[in-house]
Parts: structure tokens; C-alpha cells; sequence
């Protein structure tokens, strides 16, 4: 049975047709806005052997069959501050296109829809506080919400933890990262963010959320800064990850 929602989105193209952002075809029965069914129904989780401690993707299937803990080259080098990251989908077409829609374009109406994949990752048995990674009030003018947000809070609607959104707070607004070299995206981020209210994060086992990991370098930097604040643990789920 249909719900008034599908169908009020059938009339909606009867009257205004468009296309699907991932393919193109005429939309008429989307289960997401902007996207088609076929395209939607594509979207393959993130599988196979990763990094215990970052998430990375391992090439070789049996990375981890003689050595479940072991760590990729870069967390054996630098162990980074948050406890664990882990992210649900590659950042790749159509999820890549929702994600731009979403963040640079401003359509918040696939928030519920990214949200809900969130909802199938396994959490830690333990959480105290959910973070959403923030952008800085000069960003948040500009765009009008914060995408990380807006995931968090849907995320919690399975989770029901305390959501923190105004403790972890960006100091200065910065370039962003997908334009910068490796070495200059640890120059841009570095004390770039802060925590207001120490004693609410302190000995807190704390989830943070954001939409893509690409380095790791924005959420290390939070994690940094919750753990300077005395947290004792900071999980990091991301939605996608570039690979």
C-alpha cells in the first residue's frame, strides 16, 4: 500500500516531471528524493577487510585473517586520537550525488533518507553522547545548517542519546580540505576546534558524526580536542569514505 507521501510525489511529477540525479531517467517513482528506485537500490555497503583503529579499506581480502588487530601503515606511524572510525558506504555515484545535493546545494529533504543509512551501522555496546563534527558560524550563515547535524539527529532517532551540538565548536573558519595537499590540511585544521564545556564531555564515551571521511584529518582534529577535554572514548561514523 502506498503511503500519502508516494503519492503526492507521483502527482508532484505529473504536474513538475524531473529527472533522477543519478541517471537521468524521468522520475515517477522515487523512493528518495531526487533518485530513482533502480539507482537508490544500487548503493553498496563498504565490505571486506579494514583497519581496526581508521577504517581504511585493506587491499588484500585476508589482511586480517592471521592478524585481526593489525593496522594500516599511517595508524602504525600516527596513532590517531579518536578510539575508532568506520564509515558505511565508498563515496561514489548515486550516494556521492545525494551528498552533494544535500551539503552544497541545500536539499535537506534528503536528510531522512541518508539518515536512515546510517541507521544500519553496528554501534560500540556503550555510548554516552552523540556529536555532530560542527562548521563554523561563518559556513553555518552561508549554507543556513549543518549537514553533520541534520545526520546526527536522524541517526538519533534509533540511538536516543543525549545530542551535543554546541560543546565541540570550530574556532575559525577554514579552507576546505579537498582543495589543500596532505601537509597543508594538517597546517589548516590544526586547533581549529575546541570544547566549551569540559565537564559534559569528561569521561564520556562519545559517537561523532560527519557525512565523508577523506583523510581522517577534520575528525582527528575533534577528537583531539574531545580528548583534551578529558573524553574517554570518541568513535567516529561517517556515512561514506573515499577510496
Amino acid at each position: 500500500m502506498q503511503s500519502l507521501a508516494d503519492v503526492l510525489r507521483r502527482l508532484l511529477h505529473m504536474v513538475l516531471p524531473g529527472e533522477c540525479a543519478g541517471c537521468g531517467t524521468a522520475l515517477s517513482d522515487d523512493p528518495v528524493p531526487f533518485f530513482c528506485r533502480p539507482c537508490w537500490a544500487g548503493l553498496s555497503p563498504l565490505g571486506g577487510p579494514a583497519c581496526p583503529r581508521c577504517g581504511r579499506p585493506f587491499a588484500s581480502p585476508v589482511a586480517l585473517t592471521f592478524s585481526p588487530d593489525h593496522l594500516c601503515g599511517s595508524c602504525r606511524q600516527k596513532r590517531p586520537a579518536y578510539t575508532k572510525a568506520w564509515s558505511l558506504y565508498p563515496y561514489t555515484p548515486p550516494l556521492r550525488d545525494a551528498l552533494r545535493l544535500f551539503k552544497y546545494r541545500g536539499k535537506v529533504a534528503l536528510a531522512d533518507a541518508l539518515g536512515r543509512l546510517l541507521h544500519s551501522s553496528a554501534m560500540p555496546q556503550r555510548l554516552d553522547l552523540l556529536m555532530p563534527v560542527p562548521i563554523h558560524s561563518s559556513r553555518l550563515r552561508e549554507r543556513e545548517f549543518n549537514q553533520s547535524l541534520l545526520l546526527a539527529d536522524r541517526l538519533n532517532r534509533r540511538l536516543q542519546l543525549p545530542l551535543s551540538f554546541d560543546n565541540l565548536v570550530r574556532l575559525r573558519p577554514t579552507v576546505p580540505q579537498t582543495e589543500l595537499s596532505r601537509s597543508a590540511r594538517l597546517k589548516n585544521l590544526r586547533r581549529a576546534f575546541a570544547v566549551l564545556r569540559p565537564d559534559d564531555v569528561r569521561e564520556k564515551r562519545i559517537l561523532l558524526i560527519d557525512d565523508v571521511f577523506t583523510t581522517g584529518t577534520t575528525v582527528n582534529e575533534c577528537a583531539k580536542a574531545l580528548r583534551k577535554a578529558g573524553a574517554a572514548d570518541i568513535y567516529v561514523c561517517t556515512l561514506a569514505r573515499t577510496i
